[in-house]
């Protein structure tokens, strides 16, 4: 018995009438014929094709404004009937049902619908119930029916039609299913977490359920013994999966991630406020900086970590000019992201062939809400993004001297910047620009201490008298827990400290400080980031 099974019958119903005409036509030349509803039937025919309406098959006009049409025994028992079955052969033909060989059906936009703002009614009114019903039907009995839910598939459909002499095969029709089914549970996915947004539900009570959707296979994941792929969340969140990519190699798994941290970062700093760069190395900045030009920016962020630079990812967060391409392309950079770049800094790029050069078109909302999620063993942590936001009227002076005017931008500067290193965190900044970054480590004293000998060894590097860490900002993402880390970040020459505040040992943190001769406050929010 041979696989190949051939089309003699198909439904078509979608809301995206991309490419449908085309395919209605090689279809009706193949002697198909065509079964349709509503406005894919109009659409149809106004292109002088011969369409039979559902409701001529069914007996049933549409009705409730669309809402009821292929719910019904004539289309589901097509859909649905084993071929090779005798009893359900029996029963197709008792009740004249005929075989539906072919479904295609694009679904309501639903996402769009929500995507644009639409009022809960309207989003409501947009959940497909048909299509889903259909396509789950058509999908489970692939062992005979194709389904199509995607128009990207229309040319492999008829690819595979004329391969086989109008028939297509198992194998073929059980990729067509996988992907329907995806399908439905993307759009299920959809609506669900609407719902769960819309009634303000932190925690569903039963399930979570999340889906993305095919952007590009990768070469491999983190290490070349891991496979990879990318898929986006359709929020169209700007950044690096809905970046576009002007120039370079294939972004691999590494490049993707450590992208979106830059970019992430670098959107804490308003352009209309001044140009800045985040340099970016293994998902935690090297290098970040604001200048009165992209220039000074990208040259400050530079020099806070020459050697990590290399190999880095660049984020800026205005237009790429060609001053500050030409600066960049002085070592060898993996890709730089920004909201554009100018004819004449994409030319200059042009000459560095494995320089991937994205543009977005925008900055992301950094105070936008959303869900981070990471994956454990046996299942999923779901959490708000980090959106927290503390500005000057939210820092508590808790020490006898309080930050001067300048000190006060640069312990913000240093804590947008320490909300975007791994945990524990420590940021050294002076003059609007990090001068010593400590990530990672499991002691907050290690962090204080390999940021300020980064510092030392720039300071050599750079010819400096001293390390840029005297007269310094420095922010901790946690609350010191005792004075160590205080202490080794005032010997590193700093002034003034911004932290959570909330230990235990808060009081002699405080005496040390006040001892020490530094200012310190208190922003009352931690930004853990492990």
């Amino acid at each position: 018995m041979t696989d190949l099974h051939p089309v003699r019958r198909a439904l078509l119903s979608v809301s995206d009438k991309t490419g449908l005409i085309e395919l209605g036509k090689a279809l009706a030349e193949r002697g198909v014929e065509l079964l349709s509803t509503g406005g894919t039937a109009k659409a149809l025919r106004d292109a002088g094709l011969e369409v039979k309406d559902v409701s001529e098959v069914t007996g049933f006009p549409e009705m409730m404004d669309g809402r009821v049409k292929t719910l019904h025994p004539m289309v589901h028992g097509g859909l649905l009937a084993l071929r090779d079955n005798d009893t359900h052969v029996a029963a197709m033909n008792e009740h004249g049902i005929g075989a539906i060989d072919l479904l295609v059906v694009n679904l309501y936009p639903f996402e769009a619908t929500v995507a644009k703002g639409a009022g809960y009614d309207e989003c409501v009114e947009n959940i497909d119930i048909g299509g889903p019903a259909m396509i789950r039907a058509a999908s489970k009995n692939h062992a005979f029916v194709n389904v199509v839910v995607d128009v990207q598939d229309y040319d492999t459909l008829l690819a595979e039609l004329a391969a086989n002499d109008g028939q297509t095969s198992y194998a073929f029709r059980q990729k067509l299913a996988q992907t329907a089914y995806a399908r439905t549970a993307a759009y299920d996915t959809a609506v669900s977490n609407w719902m769960a947004d819309a009634l303000a539900a932190e925690a569903p009570r039963r399930r979570r359920a999340f889906a993305g959707e095919l952007k590009q296979t990768l070469r491999y994941g983190e290490n070349s013994h891991q496979t990879a792929a990318f898929y986006t969340d359709g929020s169209g969140r700007p950044g690096v999966a809905t970046a576009v990519q002007h120039q370079g190699k294939e972004l691999s798994y590494n490049n993707i991630n450590d992208t979106d941290a830059a970019f992430e970062l670098v959107a804490e700093f308003d352009p209309a406020e001044g140009a800045a760069c985040a340099i970016i190395k293994h998902a935690n900045p090297c290098g970040v900086a604001r200048g009165t030009t992209l220039l000074d920016a990208y040259k400050a962020a530079f020099d806070c970590d020459r050697t990590s630079a290399f190999g880095g990812i660049v984020a800026l967060n205005q237009p790429l000019d060609a001053e500050t391409a030409q600066e960049i392309t002085g070592i060898f950079t993996e890709v730089v992201i920004a909201p554009g770049a100018s004819d004449e800094a994409r030319a200059i790029f042009a000459a560095k062939k494995n320089l991937r050069l994205l543009t977005t078109e925008a900055l992301p909302d950094v105070s936008a809400g959303g869900k981070t999620v990471r994956q454990v063993a046996g299942g999923l942590l779901v959490q708000d993004k980090d959106n927290g936001f503390v500005g000057m009227d939210d820092l508590k002076v808790v020490t006898q001297k309080a930050p001067t005017e300048d000190q006060m931008r640069d312990l913000l500067f240093a804590w947008k910047v320490a909300k975007h290193v791994k945990s524990n965190a420590i940021v050294y900044v002076k003059d609007g620009a990090t001068v010593g970054v400590g990530a990672g480590q499991m002691s907050r004293v290690d962090s204080a201490l390999i940021a300020a000998k980064k510092a030392e060894r720039m300071a050599d590097a750079l010819g400096l008298q001293q390390p840029l860490t005297i007269g310094s900002a420095v922010a901790s993402d946690a609350f010191f827990p005792f004075p160590d880390g205080l202490m080794e970040a005032a010997q590193a020459g700093a002034t003034c400290v911004i932290q959570p505040g909330g230990s235990m040992r808060d009081d002699e943190v405080i005496a040390a400080a006040d001892e020490a001769g530094l200012a310190m406050v208190f922003t009352g929010m931690r930004h853990f980031r492990h």
